[in-house]
């Protein structure tokens, strides 16, 4: 039987560990790509990757590359491409310049693997995935964006730690932009089947809630010198493994919303269905006044993003 081909686009501490991740569980075979100006990188970081193979006990191909020609005909493309905000970068000058990185990656996706199912990383996350979706043209099912599996994850290792359980018995959810203005639904966690709010006090919760909007923002303040990777790319390979093996999954990720939620066509994060066919379902759940509220102010600084985009884009 065919492996799946999966390409990473961008060969970061993010697309690297994701790469890592998609390996290890043998979901398929794996290109690795960067521009031609990281030289070899690519290459090296994939020749490492697989000599570990053989200890890890993994069998898939692993090839980097700087030619998109290498990524033809992939099942699935994660895009981590894009620059981090830098000192003195304003919010308009890292939009711009991650829109031109991903506006060029997907007029190559469009090109290479016209079928492909395409997994946005790069940041400001929602705008990316909208811009992907613009250039490529592609059905908004195959496009999608990667942000709430990793903000849940995080919400769920502050509860497990908070409550002193495991990390395996909470689940949880939210909604909402990916940062600030994400929408933990706290009524929707629980620990083996009991809610949270029996287990926590509000000022708990919030506490939590808070931390978990601040989670990218608190690793970068304690590394200083890069962002998180681990989690991150962690959250990418579950979401290329409910695609690659269709497994049905129902979790949060950035979902293009037109009636859904009464959107009006942005990307959102949203509980959705993950399978081979991409977004599979939009699963719309029932809010109350206050989590409206705050998923409508989520979706409002979505939009302002995506019309500062198109200014900056022209």
């Amino acid at each position: 039987m065919r492996r799946a081909k999966i390409t990473i686009i961008g060969a970061g501490n993010v697309g690297a560990t994701t790469a890592h991740w998609c390996a290890a569980a043998e979901l398929g075979d794996i290109v690795l790509l960067d521009v031609p100006q990281t030289g070899s990188m690519p290459e090296g970081k994939a020749l490492d990757l697989a000599q570990s193979a053989p200890i890890a006990g993994f069998d898939c191909r692993i090839t980097g590359t700087t030619r998109y020609e290498d990524t033809a005909d992939s099942d699935v493309v994660v895009v981590t491409a894009g620059v981090p905000r830098k000192p003195g970068m304003s919010r308009d000058d890292l939009l711009s310049t991650n829109a031109r990185i991903v506006t060029i990656v997907a007029q190559n996706v469009k090109r290479d693997s016209p079928a492909a199912t395409v997994l946005v990383v790069s940041n400001p996350l929602d705008a990316m995935a909208q811009r992907m979706l613009q250039v490529t043209g592609f059905p908004p099912q195959r496009v999608m964006g990667q942000a709430g599996v990793l903000d849940t994850a995080r919400f769920r290792a502050f509860l497990a730690a908070e409550l002193g359980v495991s990390v395996e018995d909470v689940s949880a959810m939210l909604l909402g932009g990916h940062g600030d203005t994400m929408v933990p639904l706290a009524r929707c966690a629980a620990v083996g089947g009991i809610p949270v709010t029996q287990l926590l006090s509000r000022s708990q919760l919030n506490r939590i809630i808070e931390r978990t909007r601040q989670g990218g923002a608190e690793i970068v303040g304690l590394l200083k010198t890069g962002s998180a990777y681990y989690a991150p790319a962690a959250a990418t390979a579950q979401m290329v493994e409910a695609i690659v093996r269709d497994k049905k999954r129902l979790v949060p990720c950035a979902a293009y919303c037109d009636r859904e939620y009464g959107v009006g066509g942005y990307y959102v994060g949203v509980p959705v269905v993950l399978g081979a066919g991409g977004v599979e379902r939009i699963v719309e759940v029932e809010l109350d006044a206050q989590e409206r509220a705050a998923f409508d102010h989520s979706v409002a600084a979505v939009k302002s993003l995506v019309e500062a985009m198109a200014r900056l884009t022209g």
